[in-house]
């Protein structure tokens, strides 16, 4: 029999042991698991629940039970009150406002955005504060010319240089400004770029007496923006609605319109602005 050394060894492929997935990450997973898990039964208890009764509901043994509420308390997503009994923390609240706000703002600015859009034919953004950048969540594009405007949803740009930024910096007062300006040493994007805080103090001024904002050219070379802001029920900036136009379309005299449909959109979210 002539057999060959490859022949000889070959192993058949039914007696190869699969290779196991990583335990650190099929363990991460697991904990996950259990994590929401928790969160969930907690969900359903209107009062603190003892941690026997959650190892019960979650089929978890106590002390795996207990390491991981304690964990999530840490983080805020659990509380421990007095007797060893659990209760979902404060930072879901917080986590479901940021979340709500920004869909229903969503939600309830489109149909003035459309609208807006239609009636100029330019690009429509709607921008929300996230920390010292404002990051934008919805856009309509124009499309009447081959120069377009097109603000990427996701994309995020600094307070100082973006006409929606400086609704929320005029809105933050004087004192916040300050600490604005030594924390992020106001970077330019263009050589228009506002970078000193005598000039952007000078800007906010102009923003708080007239409701709106501008963006020449201090983000992109080219591009101009008309900002104005839109408030909740509660009387809080939670958005800036802006016009986008290339510079050979911009129209100053739009901030009127700009500001027009922010209040309405306001007036939607349940804004009651304060009487003259």
């Amino acid at each position: 029999m002539n057999i060959s050394q490859c022949d000889i060894f070959r192993i058949p492929e039914s007696r190869i042991a699969p290779v196991p997935p990583p335990t650190e990450a099929k363990g991460s997973i697991q904990v996950i698991e259990r994590m929401m898990n928790l969160l969930e039964v907690l969900s359903h208890y209107p009062d603190p629940v003892s941690l026997k009764q959650l190892a019960a509901d979650t089929g978890l043994h106590p002390s795996t039970a207990h390491r991981i509420l304690a964990a999530m308390a840490a983080g805020g997503f659990t509380e421990r009150e007095e007797g060893g009994t659990y209760r979902l923390g404060i930072r879901l609240l917080e986590l479901g406002n940021i979340v709500k706000s920004r869909i229903s703002i969503r939600e309830t600015a489109l149909p003035a955005m459309l609208r807006l859009h239609g009636e100029t034919g330019e690009s429509v953004n709607l921008g929300v504060r996230q920390d010292d950048a404002i990051v934008y969540v919805e856009r309509t594009s124009s499309g009447r010319s081959a120069v377009r405007v097109v603000h990427i949803v996701g994309a995020r740009a600094p307070l100082h240089i973006t006409a929606t930024g400086k609704l929320f910096l005029a809105d933050d007062g004087p004192q916040k400004v300050r600490e604005y300006a030594r924390r992020t040493g106001l970077p330019g994007a263009t050589p228009a770029s506002i970078t000193t805080l005598p000039a952007l103090e000078r800007e906010l001024d102009k923003v708080r007496r007239h409701g709106y904002a501008f963006d020449m050219e201090e983000v992109e070379p080219g591009v101009r923006c008309i900002a104005a802001g839109i408030r909740d029920d509660d009387g809080v900036l939670v958005a800036g609605l802006s016009l986008s136009t290339p510079n050979d379309r911009f129209d100053p005299d739009r901030a009127l319109l700009v500001r027009r449909t922010a209040e309405e959109i306001s007036r939607a979210m349940g804004y009651v602005p304060p009487k003259a």
